[in-house]
């Protein structure tokens, strides 16, 4: 016979109000209760009725993702995973399931958004990107639907809760190591130019550039997709110039290793004719001929970061927006060398 609130109640020497109010984690019982109630729940292998517990409360105890692109699309890069176990880590603990938006285009995506808030398919939505004057943003906000972004809102940003690194100076940052080393001419492979990411990391580029009293030609500013082909692709241009760049800041370790390999296959020798420094710091990383420098951005703790905000939402309503940054380092590895005096020579 299944095991019942009323059982757990009895042993516990508590009303089975006390109970339920345990398994919806009140703030009204205490921890001490909580923890020894818990603990019975356990001994008498009672699993609370997710689905009856939702219906009373209204909720679903699901979480919506919405990606930037095609689920297909996105999990071809490391980030994606990654940002889903932090995600997924902290969402296990509060017994939240996940639900993701599968659209194949910007408008299935929108489309599926709707879905989600208008069928009640979930209490909150964690958008994985941030996106200039993007519908799904200007949706969520008008209907007042909680929901938290990773990445820095295009506008209103006192409006929405966000978890981001700081972008901007992680982008200066980088920059400024290479000129540190001797390098004049540095290029940069970006994603799309709507996306908050690729325009923040872009300004702290252009800043350190600009600092510098470098020059920074138009055609060394690259925007493809966040793929080994868009690193491919940016490379085979650079390298086809009179001045070719001896250093290339690119915003994501898959993009990266499309430029390493490509590189590669024209001969040039990384780090001894082209220094390389990425971001994200995924697993090969550190494994890439030669072990890339990257920006360590810790994709896990922006995923957790997001969905326990996105849950302090749902359970508190009234709580302001707030904005969290996540601290980065920059990893140096083998793929950044200083400049020669045969180089540095006009």
């Amino acid at each position: 016979m299944a095991v019942t609130i009323k059982d757990v109640a009895k042993k516990a020497n508590v009303a089975p109000s006390t109970v339920s109010r345990v398994i919806a984690n009140s703030p009204r019982i205490s921890e001490k209760t909580k923890k020894r109630v818990r603990k019975i729940m356990d001994e008498l292998g009672y699993h609370p009725n997710v689905n009856a517990r939702s219906l009373a409360n209204q909720t679903t105890q699901a979480i919506g993702l919405i990606m930037p692109s095609s689920a297909n699309k996105s999990f071809q890069n490391p980030f994606f995973p990654e940002v889903m176990r932090g995600i997924s880590s902290y969402a296990h603990i509060k017994d939240y399931s996940l639900y993701m938006n599968t659209g194949e285009t910007e408008e299935e995506i929108f489309e599926g958004v709707v879905k989600m808030v208008q069928g009640k398919r979930v209490d909150g939505i964690v958008v994985l990107y941030s996106r200039m004057n993007d519908l799904v943003i200007q949706y969520l906000t008008e209907q007042q639907f909680p929901f938290v972004l990773i990445g820095k809102p295009h506008h209103a940003s006192e409006e929405i809760t966000y978890i981001d690194n700081d972008n901007y100076m992680a982008g200066r940052e980088v920059t400024e190591y290479l000129i540190s080393l001797g390098h004049e001419h540095i290029a940069f492979i970006g994603g799309s130019p709507d996306l908050m990411v690729t325009k923040e990391r872009l300004a702290g580029f252009k800043e350190a550039i600009k600092l510098a009293d470098l020059r920074l030609p138009d055609e060394y500013v690259f925007y493809m997709d966040f793929l080994r082909e868009g690193g491919q692709l940016a490379v085979e241009r650079l390298m086809s110039y009179e001045q070719p760049p001896t250093a290339i800041v690119v915003t994501d370790d898959l993009m990266a290793m499309g430029v390493l390999s490509t590189l590669s296959e024209k001969g040039y020798h990384v780090p001894d004719d082209v220094s390389v420094v990425s971001f994200n710091n995924v697993i090969f990383s550190e494994i890439a001929c030669p072990p890339l420098t990257s920006v360590d951005v810790r994709i896990f703790q922006l995923g957790y970061e997001a969905v326990k905000s996105l849950i302090e939402k749902i359970e508190m309503p009234e709580q302001s927006s707030r904005n969290i940054v996540v601290p980065y380092k920059i990893i140096k590895r083998q793929s950044c060398k200083q400049m020669s005096e045969s180089q540095l020579c006009p």
